[in-house]
């Protein structure tokens, strides 16, 4: 089949690593790669974030990225995109009068509203059989305000519009399990909600291969965004705990970064650093700024255990790729980590915004060398059997190819306005 794909801020084309580029992009493009390994042809539709970039850039055979323009050809933030949504809408729609795609797959709620307006815009066009469109909102805005409250960025129409993509779409594709049921509370019909998690690349990342050298005899890391509500601040705390409990050959790892301009220096870097200093362990904290994701499982393998302490969490790529790479994950009992994550199996989860409870899982994790070992061959296990991009590809498929069916027989009997 032809696939349409919409992600409007997170381009699979993307530097991983700042605010607003991280699993969402992963995900596209692995999945997008995934779909066309199973012999389909995706089309992926991005806003252009820069001028350089040509309109139509091959990612891998079978998947093409098409550079929208809607909006000035530069770097803006995602809360920031929702007046450029109708030049992206028309643009998706000239393109696919061209591709002719047999559905069309959303990813985040913005993308969503675009994705809901090219298909109504093509419907009536000679030739253009009626669209399904499938929704992946990655996160939801009722989840982050809940925790964000007053430091939430999103635009205010997001309150109304997130829950008209739930309930306009044809299909929802929830990340995990935690996540249907906050659809569920958006008014979004059950009957219209399927589950296909992130993944993860088992075969890049895996326990066999080349490590970075450790600084220390031990060494624990956190990979991702450095955005406040993913709680490196509090794995520092913990780190700090440890040092003050005597593991005083420990080091932290912290993987990301922003995007500053110009001899500018991250904020949230700046922020932890002085957290770092305050509590005396900025010499055991190692600021790696972005990694590139192929180079990504030389670090994580280099580590005892990787901590993932968010405030929550939509689903959450980097405790599968610790587990992937047979390393135990201390995670935050948040979200699709409470999915993933199979507490005193394949990590240790504790509870959300809890220094002390990270720092007595990860001594837990040091001190026993037969758990860890436990800890990463039931998680390299879990990872291959669960969560690769194919199986993930094949969920996706199976939702798409019941919606088409669907499709088809409302075309068939007349009946396919979209409310």
């Amino acid at each position: 089949m032809r696939i349409a794909m919409v992600s409007e801020h997170a381009s699979p084309l993307a530097v991983l690593g700042g605010v607003d580029a991280g699993g969402q992009n992963v995900h596209v493009a692995a999945v997008s790669t995934a779909l066309a390994a199973r012999g389909h042809t995706v089309t992926v539709y991005t806003r252009r974030d820069d001028a350089v970039l040509g309109e139509r850039v091959p990612l891998a055979p079978g998947v093409e990225v098409v550079n929208v323009t809607a909006g000035p050809a530069r770097s803006i933030p995602k809360d920031d995109l929702l007046p450029y949504m109708d030049a992206l809408a028309a643009g998706i729609r000239a393109d696919c009068l061209r591709t002719r795609p047999d559905i069309i797959h959303a990813h985040f709620w913005m993308s969503g509203v675009a994705a809901l307006r090219a298909a109504n815009e093509l419907r009536g066009h000679d030739g253009v059989n009626p669209l399904p469109v499938v929704q992946t909102f990655h996160a939801l805005g009722t989840v982050k305000r809940r925790h964000q409250k007053a430091e939430d960025t999103s635009p205010v129409e997001r309150e109304t519009l997130e829950p008209w993509v739930g309930r306009s779409v044809d299909g929802v594709l929830a990340t995990c399990s935690d996540e249907v049921t906050e659809l569920r509370a958006l008014g979004v019909d059950p009957a219209a909600i399927s589950v296909a998690p992130c993944g993860v690349d088992t075969e890049l990342l895996s326990p066999e291969g080349p490590a970075v050298p450790k600084g220390r005899r031990f060494r624990i890391g956190v990979v991702g965004r450095l955005v406040p509500r993913k709680g490196v601040d509090l794995v520092i705390q913990a780190l700090a705990r440890l040092r003050a409990d005597g593991w005083d050959d420990l080091e932290l790892v912290i993987v990301g970064g922003g995007d500053p301009g110009p001899g500018e220096k991250d904020p949230e870097v700046t922020r932890l650093q002085g957290i770092a200093s305050e509590l005396g362990v900025a010499d055991r904290v190692i600021f790696r700024g972005r990694v590139p994701h192929d180079e990504l499982p030389e670090t994580i393998r280099s580590c005892d255990a990787i901590v993932c302490a968010p405030w929550y969490e939509p689903f959450g790529i980097v405790p599968l790729e610790a587990m992937a790479c047979g390393v135990p994950v201390v995670g935050a009992a948040v979200g699709g980590l409470l999915d993933s994550v199979v507490d005193g199996s394949t990590g240790i989860l504790v509870p959300p915004r809890d220094p002390e409870a990270i720092a007595s899982a990860v001594a837990r994790v040091l001190s026993d060398p037969a758990l860890a070992r436990r800890l990463g061959a039931n998680g390299r296990r879990r990872a291959v059997d669960l969560y690769t991009w194919d199986r993930v590809a094949g969920l996706t498929e199976e939702c798409y190819r019941k919606l088409l069916e669907t499709s088809q027989a409302v075309a068939m009997t007349g009946n396919g306005a979209r409310i």
